[in-house]
């Protein structure tokens, strides 16, 4: 049996108070979290170059600051903890993983805070949710969560438009046994259409919902550019801004987990390339329409859709040749971003992006089979 962890978003519905609380909450965590890297940042600037004494110094807990600061007492105590734990995740990922140093953190970020399970602290209650220091939140409850998953952790977040959200974390067990690979389907990263597959050579369709909205957004944007900062006529405009770049984000979610959900039933293994999206968007100049994709995303759907059913996605090296070799004979040719069709010497006339898939999946099987 594997354990597993899954997680459920509800949207809350707290009151002034608690509202008010979540805030403030809010609050403490960016204060401890950016007062325990500043002092991790002198201690490194101080002793970079000696690693032994860098690695042996004792880093500040959110304790230290709770005597100076008497107000972090008042917020869950479980959230400062754990702002001091994706603080030490950080830091690790820069020295391990060769991540960038972590950056502080200002309102302009994420806001959100996570507290874990003690002591029957957290419970799920007829259309509310009970959280620490909150009671009880009322809590639109869209979807059942198996009574067999157990809660770990729950993170509360505010979106730009002032939405609140809770996200429940649970680890549930699950006996996954590997599936006998049959069926097996390439994709090939399509700029304008998601991808397309090596089955039928059609593109995913996608809606391309920034796109759609971009005149609108704009004009939302230049209304909120005219009005002065910080008024409250300047604060409704930023929430209609706000509510303008979540639908996109939920329309963009959406229809990635409905993709994602389709390969994951019909295909025991999907192929696809290892692609640096940041590095494309900025070599290329496609900024707005890889973002807009949401490939990144997609493909993190598709990895614990699939592993779920004891089905495999399979990364292709960035570097494999998808578009520059023949589909049918093996042969390579240079290919320009504007041609959008693939000719060979053997006859091959196929769509450039159809091609490269059907590559994708022929090294996709070959990588199988060797193991």
């Amino acid at each position: 049996m594997a354990k597993l962890n899954k997680a459920y978003k509800f949207r809350l519905y707290p009151t002034d108070e608690q509202a008010f609380f979540i805030r403030q909450t809010f609050g403490c965590v960016r204060f401890v979290y950016n007062k325990m890297l500043a002092e991790r940042k002198e201690t490194y600037e101080n002793l970079k170059d000696d690693k032994e004494a860098l690695k042996k110094t004792k880093h500040p807990t959110p304790a230290k600051y709770k005597k100076e600061f008497i107000w972090l007492k008042e917020v869950d105590s479980l959230s400062l903890a754990n702002a001091q734990l994706h603080l030490d995740n950080a830091y690790k990922a820069f020295f391990e993983n060769n991540a960038k140093f972590p950056k502080f953190k200002s309102k302009r970020h994420r806001q959100s805070y996570t507290t874990n399970v003690v002591n029957g602290n957290i419970q799920l209650l007829d259309g509310h949710i009970k959280l620490p220091k909150l009671k009880t939140v009322k809590m639109k409850q869209h979807r059942e969560i198996p009574f067999d998953h157990t809660i770990k952790s729950c993170t509360i977040s505010m979106t730009s438009s002032g939405k609140y959200y809770v996200s429940i974390l649970t680890e549930y067990e699950k006996e996954i046994r590997n599936k006998e690979i049959e069926h097996v389907v390439g994709l090939d990263f399509a700029m304008n259409g998601l991808f397309v597959d090596s089955e039928t050579g059609k593109k995913a369709n996608y809606p391309r919902f920034y796109r759609q909205m971009l005149e609108k957004l704009a004009s939302e944007q230049r209304k909120l550019s005219r009005k002065k900062k910080g008024s409250s006529n300047w604060n409704k405009q930023r929430v209609k801004v706000a509510k303008l770049q979540e639908k996109v984000a939920n329309q963009r979610k959406n229809f990635l987990h409905h993709q994602s959900k389709a390969l994951a039933v019909s295909f025991d293994a999907v192929i696809i390339e290892d692609l640096d999206m940041k590095g494309m968007s900025q070599a290329l100049n496609f900024g707005k329409s890889v973002s807009d994709n949401g490939w990144g995303m997609f493909t993190s759907f598709l990895r614990y859709k699939l592993k779920e059913q004891g089905k495999q996605l399979v990364k292709l090296n960035k570097w494999f040749p998808s578009t520059k070799t023949c589909s049918s004979c093996g042969s390579m040719r240079e290919m320009s971003l504007s041609e959008r069709t693939y000719q060979c010497d053997c006859g091959l006339n196929l769509d450039r992006d159809y091609n490269a898939a059907l590559n994708i999946k022929k090294e996709g099987l070959r990588l199988l089979a060797t193991t």
